[in-house]
């Protein structure tokens, strides 16, 4: 394997590499936090300068394309590779033409086309796919490939449309097996159908589960009753898959940091760009301090969680991508997992929307509105192998003095402003008794001050008594 590196890979992701580079279908499990990311662009420079390719579609869910797009593609691929990478927006206008034009231009340049997956829902989408995959020699990638586990899904039918326009294929998740089993037939069916050895899902399906008839509203319905011949299926996968988590990777580092993005719906992009004209109006020609501007910039964060306080004080609901974001983030997720919100809404919101999907008994609060007789126990719930997978609750209450080892995984739904209560908060997890690496996921709404509070707090800076008046303003 003779290939100049641009940055320095970890022991696991060199044997990913090692194991799959060549082969024309491959599929990384890997963990959130080991990297899979830099692996994909590894082995698409590879066989980039070994010629097999010259094209490559990346398909991920909206919360990453941006990241692909902006630091993952530009910090791993390395420098010697002259490439045309473009970032497909929905709203194809005069200067975005031009950008996807260039995708199709001739000469020694590496073509890459990273989409958002819920663009091959559409045909529009699915019919440009089609085009550069036929205008290039390629590698067709599936980042969380779990995206297209429904073999009913329009959009997964056409993504395994797309497999046959390419030679080599990847799918990338963290959690390929453990939760459903048969969410892998369509995964794997994109890579190659016979890599399973069946000739339908319903084969699929019998091998590996038994099933139940349920009478639902005067239906009856066919639900999994339990899982067998998960070792077969767990033998079967090795030849075509790496598998490896966090537990494994003695040379990770102890904390990592990832990303997510969402966009504002209309309605909020709406009430956002009203509450900006009039944090202006508040802030215009008076001699205001960090504390009035904190206000403003508090006032702007909450809508871009998905709710407002009314003139009446009373808090109003806007539409929003977060909690969608959260539930797509969880299903790459093995394990315990803290969810901190900093407004008492968001827990409220989190709490919901984890109760209906997951069931009651999957969840524990720890904030303001918890009982004071009711805090101990959750923690020693959420300790327990008893069931309780998540705990959400606010840094301001929770980030202090309590120790959640079992989780490895941290998620911010929303920040506030103050470092002590982050660093604090990031701790409850990262202390003694932690035996792994804790990975810490940031939801982050594009172009609103969600960004430069996340920039400050992971650069260790105290908003709320290090940054100037002056400079907030200019957050807003």
């Amino acid at each position: 394997m003779n290939y100049k590196f641009k940055t320095k890979p970890y022991a696991h992701q060199l044997t990913a590499l090692e194991n799959s580079w060549h082969k024309e279908e491959y599929a990384y499990f890997m963990e959130m936090g080991t990297g899979k990311t830099k692996v994909l662009i590894d082995n698409l420079a590879m066989l980039y300068d070994k010629g097999k390719v010259d094209g490559a579609l990346i398909i991920a869910p909206k919360g990453v394309v941006g990241t692909w797009y902006n630091q993952e593609l530009p910090t791993h691929l390395p420098d010697h590779i002259e490439n045309v990478t473009v970032l497909w927006q929905p709203n194809i206008n005069k200067k975005q033409q031009e950008k996807l034009d260039r995708l199709f231009e001739t000469g020694q340049d590496l073509h890459i086309l990273v989409m958002n997956v819920e663009a091959l829902s559409t045909d529009k989408g699915k019919l440009f796919a089609a085009k550069f995959l036929r205008s290039h020699k390629s590698m067709l990638a599936i980042y969380e490939s779990t995206t297209i586990k429904n073999p009913k899904a329009k959009r997964t039918k056409n993504i395994l449309s797309l497999g046959d326009l390419c030679k080599y294929r990847r799918i990338m998740t963290g959690s390929p097996v453990t939760r459903n089993p048969l969410d892998l037939y369509s995964q794997c069916e994109f890579l190659n159908p016979s890599l399973l050895q069946f000739t339908s899902y319903y084969a699929f399906r019998n091998r590996y589960a038994e099933m139940k008839t349920i009478h639902v509203h005067g239906r009856s319905v066919n639900v999994v009753k339990q899982f067998q011949n998960l070792k077969e299926l767990s033998e079967t996968l090795k030849s075509f898959s790496y598998r490896v988590l966090k537990q494994d990777c003695l040379d990770l580092p102890e904390k990592v940091y990832i990303k997510r993005e969402i966009t504002l719906s209309s309605e909020q992009a709406k009430i956002y760009e009203q509450m900006k004209k009039e944090a202006f109006a508040t802030l215009n020609g008076k001699r205001v301090t960090s504390v009035t501007v904190l206000t403003q910039l508090m006032r702007l964060q909450q809508i871009t969680c998905g709710h407002f306080t009314a003139d009446d004080g009373s808090i109003q609901p806007v539409k929003n991508n977060r909690l969608t974001e959260l539930l797509d983030v969880l299903e790459e997720i093995e394990g315990k997992v803290i969810i901190w919100g900093h407004y008492q809404q968001d827990v409220k919101n989190i709490v919901n929307i984890l109760t209906d999907k997951y069931g009651p008994g999957s969840v524990v609060s720890y904030y303001g509105l918890t009982p004071q007789e009711e805090r101990q126990k959750n923690i020693k719930k959420f300790q327990a192998n008893n069931g309780v997978r998540f705990l959400v609750g606010t840094p301001q209450t929770g980030g202090y003095g309590i120790t959640l080892t079992e989780a490895n995984t941290v998620i911010y739904y929303s920040n506030g402003y103050d470092l002590e209560k982050r660093m604090q908060s990031e701790d409850r997890a990262h202390r003694i008794g932690q035996k792994k690496t804790v990975t810490y996921v940031d939801i982050i709404a594009q172009d609103t001050v969600d960004e430069k509070i996340v920039k400050a707090l992971r650069k260790k800076i105290n908003i709320a008594s290090e940054v100037m008046c002056e400079e907030l303003r200019d957050w807003i």
